[in-house]
């Protein structure tokens, strides 16, 4: 038996439950061998001497990426790991984050439901706390230029606004089946209907036709991009679902193809986009670069927005929590 060696692993990061793939040299053969991360361990999935494939433990301590043998442990490899900062929550889209590095998020609810809670305030120290009530179907989630949160109602085909205080004020109505909402660098919002319609609303609150798509069966999700053109996904139950990339005129264009149910998106200071999808049978989030290159950037089930925060740190929704991944990227 020979000494255990790391050379690669990818994606760079996993929420628990998802998976590393592990390249290197002696992996397994041993049957005493196993994976750690830090003192916790790891189910092998795949196992051969050159290529590992773990499963991230739902009960994880912190701590680097060893593999051990009967010769002992290999290299540390540092992975980013999610780390849970509230769970029993029912996000759609994107969670937001303000300026200090807090974190908002929805209880959305089964369409109709009335929750007893809409809207989520996490803060620095990680306690979850109620912000805002009677938001029937909370949905997508920004901040204005007024610093004021904004809030869809896909059931009411309203866009609500949040004060610090929690208070709720209607912004504008009849945006259809209200879904994803971004703000442009003008201040001008952009609300995605389900029904194909994408809203422009001016700061002073008129309404305009921006551009349509075809009807999604699910939320749209919306973001800008450093080229100043709105990026959009809407899923379906197509394995092979596109993201499309509008110019400020209105045209529409596919940006990239190949992805399954492509949800929240995200960009970074350089530019690569984020999007919560599953990208050659491997779930998570997918990172596209500006030469719309993809590479598997996050390992994880049920993710359905992202955003990043002040601490180079990415918030990461999924279908019922809110993790923080320490992934040292500046958000755009």
């Amino acid at each position: 038996m020979s000494q255990i060696r790391i050379d690669r692993v990818q994606p760079p990061a996993a929420l628990p439950g998802g998976e590393f793939t592990i390249r290197g040299a002696n992996l397994s053969g041993d049957p005493r061998s196993e994976i750690l991360f830090g003192d916790t361990p790891a189910n092998m999935v795949i196992g051969s001497s050159s290529l590992v494939i773990a499963r991230v433990p739902d009960a994880l301590s912190y701590g680097d990426l060893t593999l051990r043998n009967a010769e002992g442990p290999s290299n540390a490899y540092h992975c980013a790991i999610g780390i849970q900062l509230a769970d029993s929550l029912h996000p759609v889209s994107n969670p937001a984050c303000d300026p200090d590095g807090n974190i908002y998020t929805t209880f959305s609810g089964s369409r109709g439901q009335k929750t007893a809670v809409s809207v989520y305030k996490i803060d620095l120290n990680y306690d979850c706390r109620p912000l805002a009530s009677d938001i029937v179907n909370a949905t997508g989630l920004a901040f204005g230029p007024d610093s004021k949160l904004y809030v869809s109602s896909r059931n009411e085909g309203t866009i609500h606004k949040i004060a610090s205080s929690g208070d709720v004020s209607t912004f504008v109505e009849g945006m259809g089946v209200a879904t994803g909402i971004v703000f442009d660098p003008a201040g001008n919002l952009y609300v995605g209907d389900r029904s194909g319609t994408i809203f422009k609303i001016g700061s002073e609150g008129e309404v305009f036709v921006f551009a349509t798509l075809e009807p999604s069966i699910a939320a749209y999700h919306l973001a800008f991009g450093p080229d100043s053109y709105l990026y959009v996904t809407g899923p379906t139950t197509s394995s092979f679902d596109s993201i499309q990339r509008i110019a400020p005129n209105g045209d529409i264009e596919p940006f990239f193809r190949g992805l399954g149910r492509p949800q929240g998106l995200a960009f970074d200071h350089a530019g690569n986009l984020y999007a919560s999808a599953s990208h050659a049978g491997r779930r998570g989030v997918v990172r596209i670069d500006p030469e719309r290159q993809a590479t598997h950037f996050l390992s994880g089930h049920n993710i359905v927005g992202l955003c990043f925060l002040p601490s180079r740190s990415l918030a990461v929704a999924t279908n019922n929590s809110i993790y923080r991944v320490d992934v040292d990227i500046e958000g755009l």
